[in-house]
């Protein structure tokens, strides 16, 4: 049996629906996701920290949850962190009957082991609709008597609640006749699971710190700055010291937030969106680097490179929030990527250092690996230094 609950947003909407996972109430910012499948990777990623999802894909749960399972480097396989981000969850239809040859629980009891409460039976796309007119809100899950005021969570560090809590190495296994190995620092604003995967694969150890350490004293060859939840304008000891490493002249590759953080880094702004860009269909436009600099061109998937390269168009993954203006850029930055929806940078570069940041998620899960080149062209430079 499942009990009535409402979704109460700070307009004074009222939704009704029916509770299922965890019978309780929450509050935070209501904003929308479009994809169709990956709700294990999304409902893990700490960028959701402090938020309630609303899922555009009128069917969830058909697939169940799989067993938290750890690789080699004690990263969660399937999911994005060791447990769900989202302070609540709102579909159309969940089904109890999950089919797939991993799943061990039901999306309900995940959802109830953890602690969040969640919501079905509401028209997801017409509140999806609302959301899109009104733009993104502040909004609660009420289960019973409403005591729980409403909570901005783009007001807090929501970083350092998902970051981790102090250095953390990874290191590749060696043999006697190893070369000398190539190290990354990842600044953890609430880094998913598979950037760090995704540097590892490609030869490079990484130390991950969290993001207001002062990492500039360690031994390292290129810093990611990562993913993560919340306003940018809240990480000002992050943005200090990537411009700090900027000075160093290292490799540096930021992601999402952490493209934010950079962009704030050499003196841009950010803003928030309306209602912001939560999908894994976004269509990027990369732009080449023109003009009397000479500097190389776009370089993509093949390397190609040189200013007549042509423009390419990648569909992308994204989850953010707020988004950086193109204008105010220092003369030696150029807009790398630009979003073909609404033409928000996507994505920014030096036009002779390895400085470069992206808005989207070139390591995907959930989503296309159309960029995952990006991953190569970072740590291409990181190995040449």
């Amino acid at each position: 049996m499942t009990t009535e609950a409402v979704l109460t947003l700070e307009d004074d909407t009222v939704i009704k629906g029916r509770s299922f996972g965890f019978a309780g109430t929450t509050a935070g910012e209501v904003v929308f996701n479009t994809g169709m499948v990956g709700y294990h990777e999304t409902l893990t990623d700490p960028s959701y920290k402090g938020q309630i999802l609303v899922l555009t894909y009128p069917l969830t749960g058909n697939y169940g949850v799989p067993e938290m399972r750890l690789d080699d480097f004690g990263l969660p396989i399937g999911f994005e962190s060791r447990k769900i981000q989202v302070s609540g969850l709102i579909v159309s239809e969940h089904t109890e009957q999950f089919s797939h040859h991993a799943a061990t629980r039901s999306l309900t009891q995940w959802l109830d082991d953890e602690g969040v409460p969640a919501l079905f039976g509401v028209d997801t796309r017409a509140l999806t609709k609302h959301l899109r007119e009104k733009g993104s809100m502040l909004g609660k899950i009420v289960n019973g008597e409403d005591r729980v005021g409403f909570y901005d969570p783009n007001a807090s560090d929501l970083a350092s609640a998902v970051c981790v809590p102090d250095v953390l190495e990874y290191r590749l296994p060696k043999t006697p006749d190893s070369a000398p190995v190539k190290r990354v620092v990842v600044l953890d604003c609430g880094c998913k699971a598979n950037i760090v995967r995704s540097v590892l694969k490609r030869g490079l150890e990484v130390i991950r710190v969290p993001h207001d350490y002062y990492f500039l004293n360690l031994d390292f060859d290129g810093l990611l700055i990562s993913n993560g939840p919340g306003d940018p304008k809240m990480y000002e000891t992050a943005a200090r010291n990537v411009g700090r490493a900027l000075a160093v002249g290292k490799p540096i590759f930021g992601i999402c937030l952490g493209h934010q953080i950079l962009a704030r880094a050499i003196g841009a702004e950010t803003y928030k969106l309306k209602f912001g860009h939560r999908s894994h269909n976004q269509p990027c436009v990369e732009h080449p680097l023109n003009g009397s600099n000479g500097t190389n061109g776009g370089n993509g998937p093949n390397g190609s490179n040189g200013s007549q390269s042509p423009r390419r168009c990648y569909i992308t993954s994204q989850n953010h929030g707020y988004a950086v203006r193109p204008d105010g850029l220092p003369h030696d930055w150029r807009v790398w990527f630009t979003n073909a929806n609404d033409g928000t940078v996507e994505g920014l570069r030096h036009v002779t250092k390895p400085f470069s940041s992206v808005q989207f998620h070139p390591e995907a899960t959930p989503g296309p690996v159309d960029t995952a080149w990006l991953f190569d062209q970072f740590a291409q430079a990181v190995k040449e230094q």
